[in-house]
């Protein structure tokens, strides 16, 4: 797995702040914000200082009883290319069905049919992306019933079929622990932690006994212990902040990453 190191996702809006950010080793981008052709020069002058640039998708659909879009899996790889990104990622979701866009990462059933679909589209894309891909935990405001395996266990045996590696997202587990009872305790015993490529945190906000992940807030310190939970468990190749609304002035970003190096050097 390659060392990454602690970063910060890569947004049009903070460009110039990602580019002087202090402690910044990685970033990400959305890879459906990427256009074929020159690299935003924000991006380019990241790149050319040796900085690793990892393509992060949200639309492929992965978990959808339908097929796997070729023409989304095929930009998702010309973004790979064109940051010459060490791996791309994606999440354990589904966000089309019957030909309407949910507009939102759906969890998928924790059941052994959705599994098989679920990894059959996993092949799938693996085979037109030329880097390794890791997949991602969602939060959730709802579970499914009848669920035959725990989340960990879920994806578990996802990277033992597929070989794909693993981005966990520990606010998603932390909002997940106060909006369906998941333990991120077991869930992360639970995980084959030598497959992680990298790991999420972001901030949220809670309303009437609901959490949302907001990615618009400060990271609150519930989800640094449950950062430190997994350190203390795995030394993590690489860390990154997500932000994408209600940017904070530089000061605080870097407040922010520093926050989460101490907590991943702590875990050392």
């Amino acid at each position: 797995m390659p060392r990454l190191g602690v970063g910060i996702g890569w947004r049009p809006e903070i460009d110039l702040t990602v580019e002087r950010l202090p402690g910044v080793d990685f970033v990400e981008v959305l890879a459906e914000n990427i256009r074929p052709g020159p690299l935003p020069e924000s991006l380019a002058v990241l790149r050319a200082r040796g900085v690793p640039v990892v393509a992060h998708a949200v639309s492929l659909s992965l978990g959808g009883a339908e097929p796997v879009d070729r023409t989304r899996v095929e930009h998702l790889a010309t973004v790979a290319a064109a940051v010459d990104a060490p791996l791309v990622s994606e999440h354990v979701a589904f966000t089309r069905a019957g030909g309407l866009d949910s507009g939102h990462l759906l969890p998928v059933p924790r059941t052994r049919d959705a599994l098989n679909v679920l990894a059959d589209n996993v092949k799938r894309a693996q085979a037109d992306l030329p880097v390794p891909l890791a997949l991602e935990n969602i939060a959730a405001v709802f579970d499914w019933p009848d669920n035959e395996l725990t989340e960990g266990q879920f994806l578990a045996e996802l990277t033992d079929r597929t070989g794909c590696l693993l981005l966990v997202d520990v606010a998603n587990l932390y909002a997940n622990a106060v909006n369906v009872g998941t333990a991120p305790a077991t869930f992360l015993d639970e995980l084959p932690l030598e497959r992680l490529a990298y790991v999420h945190v972001a901030g949220g906000v809670t309303h009437d006994g609901i959490y949302h992940d907001t990615h618009a807030h400060a990271v609150p310190n519930e989800v640094l212990d449950v950062l430190a939970g997994l350190c203390a468990r795995t030394d993590p190749p690489g860390v990154l902040l997500e932000r994408d609304d209600d940017y904070p002035a530089d000061a605080d970003l870097a407040a922010e990453v520093a926050a989460i190096r101490a907590v991943v050097e702590r875990g050392r």
